[in-house]
């Protein structure tokens, strides 16, 4: 690696750990939600214009669909147009979603969230006895991602949690609802912060807040 190149990793590096280090997510109570949106807005927008300037937007191989910046614009609640569900699956917390899925663009629910969670439990009883689970966005109940596909339910578990957070892979995205952005953000077409693409030896790995994709199916009249 050359001088230059680790120069611009180093640059990378700091606009990166400076907005995650120095720019929490402000509680409700203490900003209104608006704000909020404006602070985290301008925020990724520095970073992704100067790490653009210098690496251009990534384009991942394999079956991902990438999307543009302009689905995560600002709308009447958040980056989306509506808030999280109310009776989200899996007893996700409802202010945690609703922060992460529509007012937020790099943070997460903590590590290993989703064990506290029903979801290890119920996930087995639905595969057993449908053969996959469906998850669905927690702000509109579109379909986003269907696992386990390609390999049974105890080897998604165990990828998932040895990383942290649910795992997905390239045949288990509902691509019609799902985009990742230049800068491996994964979200939904509707404007739903899920996590990110994070890449390994298998290839696309998507790893997805559980209270991103906790909605309930919406039905159709």
């Amino acid at each position: 690696m050359t001088r230059h190149s680790r120069s611009l990793l180093l640059l990378a590096s700091s606009i990166t750990s400076t907005s995650s280090a120095f720019c929490p997510i402000p509680s409700p109570s203490s900003i209104t939600r608006a704000a909020t949106l404006a602070q985290i807005t301008a925020t990724t927008q520095r970073s992704m214009s100067v790490l653009d300037s210098f690496f251009g937007k990534k384009e991942f191989g394999g079956s991902c669909v990438m999307g543009d910046e302009d689905i995560m614009k600002p709308k009447k609640h958040g980056t989306s147009e509506v808030p999280v569900m109310k009776n989200l699956r899996w007893k996700c917390d409802y202010d945690t979603a609703d922060r992460i899925c529509n007012f937020n663009r790099h943070y997460a629910e903590y590590a290993g969230y989703w064990v506290t969670t029903s979801f290890v439990e119920e996930a087995r009883e639905e595969e057993a006895a449908k053969g996959e689970i469906t998850f669905y966005d927690s702000n509109t109940g579109k379909p986003l991602f269907v696992a386990p596909k390609g390999r049974d339910m105890e080897a998604f578990l165990k990828e998932s949690a040895s990383h942290g957070w649910p795992s997905f892979r390239d045949e288990e995205v509902v691509w019609e609802n799902v985009r990742c952005l230049g800068n491996g953000e994964a979200v939904s077409v509707d404007g739903t912060h899920l996590g990110h693409n994070l890449p390994d030896g298998k290839g696309n790995r998507y790893c997805i807040n559980l209270v991103s994709v906790a909605g309930n199916p919406v039905r159709e009249d």
